[in-house]
């Protein structure tokens, strides 16, 4: 299995945000949470990729437990990709930057490299021109395109979308 939570829970201060959520995902599979806006859907993700920490139950990503253990948060944050709702660019960096500082840094791979893995999803996500832009220069829906492209630049094993298609024109959602 990719991902699996077993009675899961998850409280702000007395706010019961997740309650007992159990959830498989197997490898391959594709599922999508639905619910309405403060119903814990972005919090369950966030708790997946250890971005919040959960009370109660347990999580395993790619066979690994969460724990507090750091070295295994940072084992499994290496192999799960994820976009953020509001895309988290950094805005001092170029759209091409923003792609390859995670696999230069984390991965190890080699500057050049990086840019041309990080060009080719930029051609997929249909924005290779936008490359040497800033992301404040871009459209919402172009910076949300570029969070698909910088987390796929990671080669990811699992990845994680929070509002996926929230800023993307109709024809990018297709």
């Amino acid at each position: 299995m990719a991902v699996e939570l077993s009675a899961v829970n998850k409280w702000y201060g007395e706010f019961h945000v997740l309650r007992d959520i159990n959830l498989t995902v197997n490898r391959g599979e594709r599922i999508v949470i639905c619910g309405p806006s403060g119903s814990g859907k972005s919090t369950m993700i966030r708790c997946i990729n250890r971005l919040e920490e959960h009370q109660k139950g347990k999580i395993v990503v790619d066979g690994i437990e969460l724990t507090n253990d750091l070295k295994r948060i940072d084992e499994i944050r290496r192999e799960v990709g994820m976009v953020f709702q509001h895309f988290n660019l950094f805005p001092h960096l170029t759209i091409l930057e923003n792609c390859t500082l995670a696999p230069i840094w984390v991965r190890k791979i080699p500057k050049k490299q990086a840019e041309e893995i990080a060009m080719g999803f930029l051609e997929k996500v249909r924005i290779p021109e936008q490359a040497h832009k800033y992301p404040g220069q871009l459209s919402g829906g172009q910076q949300q395109r570029v969070a698909i492209a910088r987390s796929l630049c990671m080669n990811p094993k699992i990845m994680l979308f929070d509002e996926p298609t929230s800023a993307l024109d109709p024809e990018m959602i297709k």
